[in-house]
């Protein structure tokens, strides 16, 4: 579930291992290249920790984060 802190959409997502995590950090790019929008992100082995933010927009979260947000939980099969 994506929280709103800092003035930004956060979640950590969590797969089986690392191959799994870095395949969803693929589709999400190559996603986030298609909307102009790029997450700030890091991984662990099979922990993705995402941050979304605009940082055209003095780093807030703007509409942007949410049509990305909701895009990467249609990937998960959540939306």
């Amino acid at each position: 579930m994506w929280q709103e802190q800092n003035n930004q959409l956060t979640r950590t997502f969590e797969f089986r291992d690392f191959s799994e995590a870095f395949a969803f950090m693929t589709r999400v790019a190559l996603i986030a290249e298609k909307m102009d929008h790029h997450p700030t992100w890091t991984n662990t082995y099979n922990k993705v920790w995402c941050r979304l933010s605009t940082h055209d927009a003095g780093d807030t979260v703007t509409e942007k984060d949410r049509k990305l947000a909701d895009a990467i939980d249609q990937l998960l099969g959540e939306g």
